[in-house]
């Protein structure tokens, strides 16, 4: 590739990737970053400027030892502690930037930080796959990414050097993201393990990914499991076939 195709395109852009390992877990705009610090040196992405949909309106929270024990942080009932998602879940788009993220009374979010991060999820498999699918979303904006990281990921030996990594965030603008479909790979209660394929595209350039959340159930709500190095697993994919269509 010319110099100066390297030095327009996104997704060719070395720089995009030197602090974007913990974001790429959380938006794909980031993981497309990761991919070029991977080595695989041309595809990279982040959402184009606009501002962030409000999120839900806070709800009470329940005692502590209630959440410790399961129950929802901000109430929300219809716990769930095994099971899957075979079917698109009704929702409510709602947006940050350009990237939309799923909202429900039922599922989540039905809270949000003071920062206006959306937060608390149902304790169910399809309350983690709106958690993921919201965390895909909530980085397109930089200014969220540190209060999202602060609520948003689970104690853990990684926890610092995951937040430590997102002081690196870089804002890039026209790249459009799209989450297009979704998979459960597997759900206990405890942890969760969800896969989201989202599409990517900026100047001509268009790829499909494969993105997995490692997901943890702390304090009343789904979390980035911090308890492992790397909690997200990234691949480009030629389709969607396998996967349950979901998006806006």
């Amino acid at each position: 590739m010319a110099e100066d195709d390297t030095q327009q395109n996104p997704f060719s852009r070395p720089g995009f990737i030197i602090g974007a390992i913990v974001v790429a877990a959380l938006i794909i705009a980031a993981i497309f970053l990761t991919v070029l610090n991977l080595n695989r040196g041309d595809e990279a992405a982040s959402p184009p400027p606009g501002p962030a949909s409000p999120a839900a309106t806070p709800t009470p929270t329940p005692d502590a030892s209630e959440a410790a024990n399961g129950a929802s942080a901000c109430g929300l009932d219809g716990e769930v502690l095994t099971g899957t998602v075979t079917t698109a879940p009704s929702a409510e788009w709602a947006y940050v930037r350009t990237v939309a993220y799923p909202t429900s009374s039922t599922f989540g979010p039905a809270a949000s930080s003071p920062e206006g991060v959306p937060t608390c999820f149902q304790h169910s498999p399809t309350g983690a796959l709106f958690a993921a699918a919201t965390a895909l979303a909530i980085p397109a904006e930089p200014t969220l990414v540190r209060p999202w990281l602060e609520n948003g990921l689970s104690s853990g030996p990684y926890r610092e050097s995951l937040l430590s990594d997102a002081e690196n965030t870089s804002d890039s603008s026209g790249i459009r993201l799209q989450l297009v479909g979704f998979r459960v790979l597997a759900y206990d209660g405890e942890t969760a393990r969800i896969d989201l394929a989202v599409r990517g595209s900026t100047q001509g350039t268009t790829i499909t990914a494969s993105t997995v959340y490692d997901l943890i159930w702390e304090d009343g709500d789904w979390k980035i499991n911090a308890n492992v190095a790397n909690p997200f697993d990234f691949a480009t994919i030629p389709d969607t076939s396998g996967y349950i269509a979901w998006g806006q």
